[in-house]
């Protein structure tokens, strides 16, 4: 456990998070293996993460996302893509422009579509914009802890890993309780598309996916699907490309389709096909 005098964040008096300093003093008094285990190291500067958004329609929780990834003690972009939402998301995203102008660690960036495209296509749009040295996918609707960036981060910093996916069933983490054939569908999808591609995934269908800029930047240009068939097309090219893929696990807080939960069983449809597609084809 860490110390007395330090908080759960591991961060000391005088010492940025994440920093050379910061590390060091724990180091000092925990042990680089005691470090290690509790997900304490040094972010080298300088560092950026892009966290991309995309938004329909959640107005309901968008400032608390933003309010969650801005809490993130690391230096950060955040990229909000507006998929031409028909609530008020637009009228939130430029509150929270305005909100964030002088934010210590965090920049806001937006971009508005004039039509419904799909989360693929505002996960393009937002790609594009990425300045970051990691980008990082997060969902608007809180079931993702925006807290746990640090964990995915790790495997990269340490030059392990060029993709980190967060797996909502490896681990102890926390849990919401839902849906039983929506799980028995991921894993059928998840084993499907482990069959294609030859990883040993347990959560193909993951919101969080963490690439560094190259391997972004080595698949951006032959991305085509416009809804959730991304999550397997992003898969199958990045195993394609041999890149150096990492699980984390992650806790989970789904939401159900009362609460706007939005993808279905045509989603899943589709996910079938895009697996095939991109298994076999870039």
């Amino acid at each position: 456990m860490p110390p007395s005098d330090t908080p759960a964040d591991g961060s000391q008096s005088g010492h940025k998070p994440f920093s050379a300093s910061w590390y060091e003093s724990l180091r000092s008094t925990l042990g680089e293996s005691a470090c290690k285990q509790l997900g304490y190291f040094e972010i080298p500067e300088p560092f950026l993460l892009s966290v991309v958004i995309p938004v329909y329609n959640e107005e309901e929780t968008l400032e608390r996302i933003v309010e969650q990834v801005a809490a993130v003690p690391i230096l950060k972009e955040i990229i909000l893509v507006d998929d031409c939402s028909s609530d008020r998301s637009r009228n939130v995203i430029q509150r929270i422009q305005e909100k964030y102008v002088d934010h210590t660690n965090s920049q806001i960036i937006s971009a508005f579509h004039d039509s419904n495209r799909g989360k693929g296509a505002a996960l393009r749009t937002g790609f594009a914009k990425v300045r970051g040295n990691v980008a990082v996918v997060q969902d608007a609707d809180l079931e993702y802890d925006p807290a746990e960036y640090p964990r995915l981060l790790q495997p990269i910093i340490e030059g392990k890993a060029d993709v980190v996916f967060g797996s909502r069933f490896l681990g102890d983490r926390p849990h919401r309780v839902l849906y039983f054939w929506h799980y028995l569908g991921n894993k059928f999808l998840t084993m499907l598309s482990n069959g294609f591609t030859n990883l040993n995934l347990t959560d193909m269908e993951t919101c969080y996916k963490m690439l560094t800029f190259d391997a972004l930047q080595s698949i951006l240009p032959t991305l085509q699907q416009n809804r959730f068939g991304f999550e397997p097309e992003i898969t199958a090219k990045v195993a394609r490309r041999q890149l150096r893929i990492f699980e984390v696990g992650i806790s989970y807080s789904g939401r159900t389709y009362a609460q706007g939960k939005k993808i279905g069983w045509k989603d899943g449809i589709q996910a079938l096909w895009c697996i095939v597609r991109y298994g076999l084809f870039d």
